[in-house]
């Protein structure tokens, strides 16, 4: 129990430091290394189906698109193929979370 507290610290302090230093944008870079971070009042669209093409080689595996936050508005970051970074990886996908200041991205991320 104390290590989930701890880690619910490390992330909110995470989150206040991205919040002291980003602009009002919510869309992280397709290759998820950065983020800025602000909450959104109205909920993202419904997630759109994706046509999913052949893998570009074995191994590869589909990163499914998702609704982005860019401006004042949400934006459509198509969906792509990706090659994991180690063997036995899995892809975590991103989601929208809400919170009582509104919804916010949490970017997916390799396992």
């Amino acid at each position: 129990m104390r290590t989930r507290t701890m880690l619910r610290l490390v992330r909110l302090l995470a989150v206040a430091a991205v919040l002291v230093t980003s602009q009002s944008s919510c869309l992280p870079a397709v290759t998820g290394l950065s983020v800025d971070f602000a909450y959104v009042q109205t909920a993202p669209p419904v997630r759109r189906v994706e046509v999913v093409t052949r893998a570009p080689a074995p191994g590869y595996i589909w990163i499914e698109g998702y609704w982005g936050w860019q401006s004042r508005t949400y934006v459509w970051v198509p969906g792509r193929w990706e090659r994991p970074p180690k063997r036995h990886a899995h892809w975590s996908p991103g989601r929208w979370r809400h919170h009582d200041r509104g919804w916010y991205w949490v970017p997916g991320h390799w396992r």
